[in-house]
């Protein structure tokens, strides 16, 4: 198993390790704006507006424009590629008014799921072709930190997920995170176990986290990916919706499982966990959030905050309604629950 990084400079290192610090100070979270375009699609829908990239850029320059010390919760977010090299209505990138807020900009590389053939109908990854150049011209232009997801779904019955697609999507996982930091981004490892979905106990979805995540940080460390500069970006511990114990699962029901399983798998270089919110309302990501900070059952050698998409726009989307008119509404809607999440991620909420 490697143990050193060759391929990083101590220059390097350092720089890495600081920009995951910076994503991971004490009461911030990252955005995740990096919603795929038929994902947005479903959002506008709701809202009744087209899914158009003109409509896209409207909206998301509106919620950047957030004032400053609003955006406080907020060290980091995560862009789609065309978001990077829009303009707002004044002609300034949307890049430059996120650094304007001392805003970390990143992008998501990989390229969308696809089916991984001979494994029980699960997928793997795209997205690792012309890494080396994407990564380089990203850090020109001004991006510090990159996200690739690996999706996994829980399924008891037909033993999912399986050895072989944890195995793949760790290598592409790991493939993505020592490219990412030669070219000095900070890469977000996410292993997306969708954990909301179907009739698991609490305790299954404790075991998949655990079984997942030390096979991760098992190639991670054999690839020499340094995990002080990296963010691990992964789901907390669940039960299913279906599941006859869900309505009856508490937050620090969830706490526990979640923190417990970390415990087991992720080693303390690490610097910190951003949750994704997976489907949660914004009420139970901050629930249980701050519940998961609050738990004292286990050690937390790492920063516990938030990568939340949904759980952070929603109220924001619903004020916005298509009417750019709306923006103030857009700026306070945004701000309330940018700051109940913060206080959460202290476990002050």
């Amino acid at each position: 198993m490697a143990t050193s990084h060759p391929y990083l400079s101590a220059v390097r290192q350092n720089e890495l390790k600081s920009t995951a610090k910076a994503l991971l100070a004490p009461c911030k979270g990252i955005l995740a704006a990096d919603e795929a375009t038929p994902a947005m699609g479903l959002r506008l829908a709701s809202i009744g507006v087209e899914n158009t990239e003109e409509n896209r850029r409207r909206y998301r320059q509106i919620l950047f424009a957030t004032p400053k010390e609003d955006l406080d919760p907020i060290s980091g977010v995560i862009l789609q590629h065309e978001t990077c090299y829009q303009k707002n209505d004044d002609g300034k990138s949307l890049l430059q008014v996120l650094k304007e807020s001392d805003v970390i900009p990143g992008v998501t590389l990989d390229r969308g799921p696809v089916p991984l053939y001979g494994s029980k109908n699960e997928t793997t990854q795209q997205g690792l072709d012309e890494l080396d150049q994407r990564c380089q011209q990203y850090y020109e232009d001004g991006l510090r930190f990159a996200k690739f997801r690996a999706v996994f779904t829980i399924d008891t019955e037909k033993g999912i997920p399986s050895a072989l697609a944890i195995e793949n999507n760790a290598h592409i996982m790991a493939r993505y995170a020592s490219v990412c930091q030669v070219h000095g981004l900070v890469p977000i490892v996410e292993p997306d176990i969708d954990v909301v979905q179907g009739d698991h106990t609490i305790e299954k979805a404790a075991q998949v986290s655990e079984k997942v995540l030390a096979a991760f940080f098992k190639v991670l460390q054999d690839y020499g990916v340094y995990l002080e500069g990296i963010v691990l970006k992964t789901s907390m511990s669940v039960p299913g919706k279906k599941a006859n114990t869900f309505g009856a699962t508490t937050p620090e029901d969830i706490a526990k499982a979640t923190v417990l399983a970390l415990s087991r798998a992720v080693p303390p270089a690490v610097p910190g966990v951003a949750f994704l919110s997976g489907g949660q309302t914004e009420e139970q990501a901050t629930l249980w959030l701050n519940a998961i900070n609050k738990f004292e059952g286990a050690k937390k050698p790492w920063r516990l905050t938030y990568s939340y998409g949904r759980a952070l726009q929603r109220s924001a989307l619903d004020a916005w309604n298509g009417n750019d008119g709306n923006f103030k509404k857009v700026h306070e809607a945004f701000a309330k629950t940018a700051a109940n999440i913060s206080k959460a991620s202290m476990g002050q909420f």
